[in-house]
């Protein structure tokens, strides 16, 4: 097998044969279709602009030889790039522009994560890029020591992935859930009920639901019943659609009841209100009674007298 020649380039660029890097942290990254898409728009355009960064290490195959010996042979060990690669592929180029760094895969992956050659890394990326290094043998002091971050930063992202079933980090890595939504809605869920989490978590997979959609329904999930709730998990796209809809009727009632309308509504919400506040107050004992919530009522009492008064004939401008 041929060696790659160095380049001219003052940098110590390679073209390197895409079959030749080894994608080994392919799982650390997420799948933007929408990235990639661009990215081979422009490398269709202008080619490939950004090198893609590698380091060296032996990688052991069977030489094509009449006693099949085994032989090492130089392996580039894929760093940064890994959208730069798919693109490439899309268009059916078989070279890529390499920056070989003369480091290891661990220093490859601290550089990486200290952010100084590469696009801004999602948190689940970085995470999933510390737990690789921990994997490597190096402790959460020495990751922070020799990536530029504290102590904490490390141990939050750790965190963020061992609280993940893996199921969810799956989802999150083929683009399919967002890293809010996995750790605000999914993970949450799945400590309270792991059976609901999954079948959310499916129901995703069939039906994309956006950061803003599934945190509305976040909300609706929290204050329904429990057979609501069973609905909602299993279809989450048809119930946020009927909610919608519902939201939709309630803006026309509104502009068809006109303020006198909703005046009315919202007159009979207060009503509701007070008869609530009055049945807890006849659950507080006289002791329990706060010198405050007796000067709130005479309060209200005072502002009510106030709208009957204005209320009689001649009392309203």
């Amino acid at each position: 097998m041929p060696e790659p020649v160095l380049t001219s380039d003052p940098q110590g660029e390679l073209q390197v044969e895409l079959r030749r890097l080894q994608l080994r942290f392919a799982d650390t990254r997420v799948r933007e279709p929408h990235a990639i898409e661009q990215l081979t728009r422009s490398i269709e355009s202008c080619g490939q602009l950004v090198p893609c960064i590698a380091v060296r290490e032996l990688e052991t195959v069977e030489a094509v030889s009449e006693d099949a010996t085994l032989q090492a042979i130089p392996g580039w060990v894929l760093i940064d790039g890994y959208r730069r690669v798919q693109a490439l592929r899309r268009v059916g180029c078989d070279l890529a522009r390499v920056q070989l760094w003369n480091c290891d895969v661990v220093q490859g992956l601290l550089a990486v994560l200290s952010g100084s050659h590469s696009r801004a890394y999602a948190p689940i990326e970085q995470a999933l890029l510390l737990r690789e290094l921990r994997g490597l043998g190096l402790s959460q002091q020495e990751m922070a020591r020799r990536s530029g971050r504290d102590v904490s930063w490390v141990s939050r992202r750790l965190q963020l992935v061992s609280e993940l079933p893996d199921s969810v980090l799956t989802a999150v890595r083929e683009g399919r859930l967002s890293c809010w939504a996995a750790t605000r809605v999914i993970s949450p869920l799945a400590r309270a009920n792991s059976e609901h989490a999954e079948a959310l978590l499916a129901a995703v997979r069939e039906q994309a639901l956006s950061t803003r959609e599934l945190r509305a329904w976040l909300q609706h999930y929290q204050s329904a019943t429990r057979q609501t709730r069973e609905r909602m998990v299993q279809h989450p796209k048809l119930f946020l659609e009927a909610q919608h809809a519902q939201e939709q009727q309630s803006d026309v009632d509104r502009l068809r009841a006109g303020p006198e309308g909703q005046c009315l509504q919202e007159l009979q919400r207060l009503r509701w209100l007070l008869r609530r506040v009055r049945e807890r107050l006849r659950g507080l004992s006289a002791q329990n009674r706060a010198p405050e919530l007796l000067e709130l009522i005479r309060g209200v009492s005072a502002e009510l007298e106030s709208w009957r008064e204005e209320l009689q004939p001649g009392g309203l401008p």
